[in-house]
Formats: C-alpha cells, sequence, structure tokens
C-alpha cells in the first residue's frame, strides 16, 4: 500500500546497538561499555505488525546507514517528507555514550534485529503494543509521521522545540565487517 500523510513510524526497539557493539568489541579503542548487538530474527515481530496494523503500508530495517538513511530512502521515494521525533527516539543511554565519544549520531549506526514500519494512525498503537508484547519489541514505539512537505525531507524535531535537517548518509561512520 501507499505511504500517507499522517501515517506513523513506528520502530521495533533501540537504536545503534549493534554498529555500537561492533565497535566496542574491535578492542582497539580505550572505551569499556558494555552494549551487546541486538542480532536477532525479526519475523515473529512482523508478524505482530501486521495481525495488529493490517494496513501496514512499508517495513524496512536500519542496517546499512541505520534510521537516519531508511527514512530518507522512504521520503524520496514516496515523494513525501518524514518528520521524527528526538525526544522518542529509544537509545540505550551507554549506547548514545559511546556515540558521542566517537562523535557519531545514533541515527545512522546500523542494527540488525530491529525494524520501521509504517502504518495507519490509527493502527499505530495497536502496532506499538503488539510490538512490546514480546521480549524483543519491549522497546518499540512510534518515532515520527508521514507529512506532505518538504517533499523528499526528513527532519528532527529535537527536543527543545526546534528541527534539523536529517540528510542521507555520506560514507560510512563505522567500518563494515559483514
Amino acid at each position: 500500500q501507499k505511504v500517507r500523510p499522517g501515517d506513523r513510524l513506528v520502530l521495533s526497539g533501540t537504536l545503534g546497538d549493534h554498529g555500537m557493539a561492533v565497535m566496542m568489541a574491535r578492542g582497539d579503542m580505550a572505551i569499556d561499555a558494555d552494549i551487546h548487538s541486538d542480532t536477532a530474527p525479526v519475523h515473529e515481530l512482523v508478524d505482530l505488525v501486521l495481525g495488529a496494523a493490517p494496513s501496514t503500508r512499508w517495513m524496512r530495517d536500519p542496517t546499512r546507514g541505520g534510521l537516519g538513511t531508511i527514512c530518507n530512502e522512504l521520503a524520496q521515494d514516496s515523494g513525501l517528507a518524514v518528520i521524527l521525533d528526538e525526544a522518542s527516539l529509544p537509545v540505550l543511554p551507554m549506547v548514545q555514550g559511546a556515540c558521542d565519544m566517537l562523535g557519531i549520531d545514533p541515527l545512522y549506526v546500523a542494527n540488525e534485529g530491529k525494524f520501521v514500519a509504517v502504518v495507519p494512525p490509527d493502527e499505530a498503537e495497536a502496532a506499538v503494543a503488539a510490538l512490546r508484547g514480546h521480549p524483543l519489541g519491549a522497546a518499540a514505539v512510534i518515532v515520527g509521521e508521514i507529512v506532505e512537505q518538504p517533499e523528499g525531507v526528513v527532519a528532527l524535531r529535537t527536543a527543545f522545540g526546534g528541527s534539523r535537517i536529517v540528510d542521507m548518509l555520506v560514507g560510512d561512520p563505522l567500518p563494515r565487517i559483514c
């Protein structure tokens, strides 16, 4: 189904776990952080969302390029805009701390066991509730919405009431291992 203005973006869990776990496991950094990869199958979670939100319009995993990149692809492909809500973005404190020390935005860090679903607004809360009923979806949340303008743009509504553009990722902030 086609993505529409008013649709909500449901994220199945926390951001950046896998990418930061890989960086910490490399052992060449003097950062002692207990961060674990989120690598996990998502098929059960996908089934839960499709059951709770039968009009789900789009799904994607935020692996390469993270949430920021897939939202840009969604905005460009749909000709609509994506507005993310910074206060809603679930990032574990240890992951946020590692990102801050490395100068990396968690919006662009890979996840391996998460996905984003675009669902109609009247099905969004049901999708989140269904995800939260599963251990792998306990941190599920609505992170944004689809709007008409500005076409093809992703913006982040900041926790302080401002906004900033979330550009398409250029380069690769973390080395690839797979």
